[in-house]
């Protein structure tokens, strides 16, 4: 099969394989109207943007920058328990913000309208061990066109979870509560490593010689990783005999940013709520069906304007999967009108607090660890 992108499909002829349950009631006339007027709400926001988007992303990225400095500078002098507070919380803070907000944003090509250099799919580096193109690849390209489909999308369970019924349940399932804790504090390793695509290797699919230039980058990317954050500032720190405090404070940040991102991704994907698609359910599959498998096989978290600022306002999961490059400060606006389609055709539009999202992730790893 070849890979669509969601923008390029024919609504013409089209299979007719089983529908989802959520979406068994809709007629293909009805999906294909569905898709036209998601096709309007995107193309007004791609008409409206400018200078007060641009403001905005720039803003952040100001904000970012000056609470990684700040926090920084904070723990050179964090032998004082103050100081290490007060330093690892701005790191922390400025390290979400730069993952979610920003770098996670910039690298879907959400601000590539702007045509600023610096602030591009196609240049930037986040601060995040695996490399910004090993990322992309997996989750632009995959993910993002084979959103749940078991056998095509691999985010689903990351090779690693049973996240879904039509997973075989293989014996090693049964630790999957426990493989989810210990993955949370070091997310962006786990990330760094499924980037590699070590199954399409095994597999013969990918060719190892891929994999030695994927590895070669990824130890890059790792050395200029532990550089920062775990060399430089320590090392300054240790002038002012808090050196040791200013490694534990760094170690904390990447911590805190890693659990809270395997939150919000988790709370995206896997609660309950969320459907899941077979390969047959997808043959002939026009732009409106496309839409609709993005619209049920994603779930929302509800919350202020500073909680879907530190999602990344991937609180709006639902709105991302159906408009991953649209500027990411829209997609507020844009939900108001996509729960209102979702309603007048009758879909469900899954969303719910972070806690009760997170807490519905996890029973459902603990319920399919087992057969």
């Amino acid at each position: 099969m070849t890979i669509v992108t969601p923008f390029l499909l024919d609504s013409g002829q089209r299979a007719e394989p089983a529908k989802p349950a959520a979406a068994a009631h809709l007629t293909d006339e009805q999906v294909e109207e569905l898709g036209r007027e998601l096709d309007a709400i995107r193309a007004s926001v791609i008409a409206t943007r400018g200078a007060k988007d641009a403001a905005y992303i720039r803003r952040v990225i100001a904000v970012q920058r000056s609470l990684e400095l700040a926090g920084r500078a904070t723990l050179l002098f964090s032998k004082r328990k103050s100081a290490w507070v007060a330093g690892t919380g701005m790191l922390s803070v400025a390290k979400i913000l730069e993952n979610m907000e920003i770098g996670h944003n910039v690298l879907h090509g959400q601000w590539d309208w702007m045509r600023d250099p610096d602030i591009h799919s196609t240049t930037w580096e986040w601060d995040f061990v695996t490399p910004s193109s090993a990322w992309q690849h997996t989750h632009n390209d995959l993910h993002h066109t084979w959103t749940n489909v078991i056998g095509k999308d691999r985010d689903v369970g990351y090779n690693i979870f049973r996240v879904d019924e039509a997973q075989p349940w293989q014996w090693w399932n049964i630790g999957n509560p426990l493989y989810n804790a210990m993955l949370a504090p070091v997310f962006e390793f786990g990330i760094a490593i499924y980037d590699l695509e070590l199954d399409q290797v095994r597999e013969g699919t990918k060719p190892k010689s891929e994999l030695r230039k994927n590895l070669k980058a990824l130890g890059k990317k790792f050395l200029k990783q532990v550089a920062k954050d775990y060399v430089a500032t320590p090392t300054a720190a240790a002038l002012t005999g808090s050196g040791k405090q200013a490694l534990a404070g760094t170690l904390t940040a990447n911590a805190v940013r890693n659990v809270w991102a395997h939150a919000v991704i988790f709370c995206g994907h896997f609660p309950e709520g969320v459907d899941t698609f077979t390969e047959e359910q997808i043959e002939g599959e026009t732009r409106g069906d496309w839409y609709v498998r993005q619209m049920i096989g994603s779930a929302n978290i509800s919350g202020s304007k500073l909680m879907h600022l530190m999602t990344g306002n991937l609180s709006f999961q639902i709105e991302h999967h159906l408009f991953p490059d649209l500027p990411s400060n829209r997609y507020a606006e844009v939900a108001v009108k996509v729960r209102e389609i979702c309603e007048r055709y009758g879909l469900p539009y899954t969303t719910g607090p972070l806690p009760k999202q997170v807490g519905s992730s996890w029973a459902k790893i603990f319920r399919l660890a087992l057969p």
